[in-house]
């Protein structure tokens, strides 16, 4: 997301709450069922280093996709409106085919209708009055609420979280939910399931109040394990926060000592969290972030000799 010296997106793009972390997750975890959504055919696929570190920090997410010739794909996903981003994304397109040297396809993934602005046409141009533009990238665009719910469900499991929110009514939602279970009753592995269900409830999050969530997944986590089904759904909210906290402070203060990863691991309330990224470009270090003791600093004066 953004290096320390990256002013452009400003402190909304770090306070993304567990959507942005979620998403990366599910890349991460089944990153072949992206491009298949993007609507190419199915490759094998690696999830590669997303650093462009050197101008503006890091892409969301950066594939590699294995096919002939290989290529890559990147993806950005966005829940909220940012007038700037075809630019940005033609800026990581250019700097991510300079890096690898492959041809790179870049996917805009709108999550929310609030994303969904005017300039996102599908072409970036740049050119001076009365001339031909002297620039001109394209870029795909995919508004989950515009998916068909048949492509989602028939999918791959990476992307079975968005069906919720693809295009659906509310009222459909119950039985979207019930042919979920049936999928991964049939498909998914016990460990994939509870991940998927949690990813579900945050991407719900989007649409839906809290209290329709929970009672859409009421059972959903007891059919699963027997750990409480509310504790699990909280307990993936905070590892997403967390993740979204170290990965961002890393790149912000150029690395994240033991004793930093240890003092975040630690947190278990949301709402710490979000305190934390809403202050993370204000504070100059891990220690004033997380009120860690300074690290000593040795001395290098020699011992006299007695």
């Amino acid at each position: 997301m953004l290096g320390s010296g990256y002013k452009g997106r400003g402190r909304e793009a770090l306070v993304s709450k567990p959507f942005d972390a979620t998403l990366k997750g599910l890349l991460e975890e089944s990153p072949d069922d992206w491009p298949v959504l993007a609507g190419l055919p199915r490759s094998p696929v690696e999830v590669i280093d997303a650093d462009v570190s050197t101008v503006t920090g890091a892409a969301d997410k950066v594939l590699l996709v294995r096919s002939r010739p290989d290529s890559i794909m990147h993806v950005e996903f966005q829940r909220g409106p940012d007038q700037g981003l075809p630019r940005r994304a033609h800026v990581y397109n250019a700097l991510l085919e300079d890096r690898h040297e492959m041809l790179v396809r870049s996917v805009i993934v709108l999550l929310a209708p609030s994303a969904d602005l005017s300039n996102l046409t599908r072409v970036y141009e740049r050119g001076f009055a009365g001339e031909p533009p002297y620039l001109r990238f394209e870029y795909q665009v995919i508004r989950v609420w515009q998916l068909p719910v048949e492509t989602i469900l028939s999918g791959g499991l990476g992307t079975l979280p968005l069906a919720p929110i693809s295009a659906v009514t509310r009222t459909e939602v119950p039985g979207v939910i019930e042919r979920m279970k049936d999928r991964l009753r049939r498909h998914g592995r016990q460990s994939q399931a509870k991940d998927l269900w949690t990813a579900t409830y945050i991407l719900l999050g989007m649409r839906y109040d809290r209290a329709f969530a929970k009672h859409l997944l009421r059972g959903v986590m007891a059919m699963e394990e027997s750990t409480t089904y509310q504790a699990i759904l909280e307990e993936g909210a905070v590892r997403g926060l967390r993740k979204t906290l170290l990965r961002l402070g890393h790149k912000r203060f150029q690395g994240s000592p033991a004793a930093v990863k240890t003092a975040i691991a630690a947190i278990t309330d949301e709402a710490r969290l979000d305190e934390l990224l809403d202050r993370l470009l204000d504070a100059a270090s891990w220690e004033e972030l997380l009120n860690l003791p300074q690290p000593a600093r040795h001395s290098t004066r020699r011992k006299s000799k007695s």
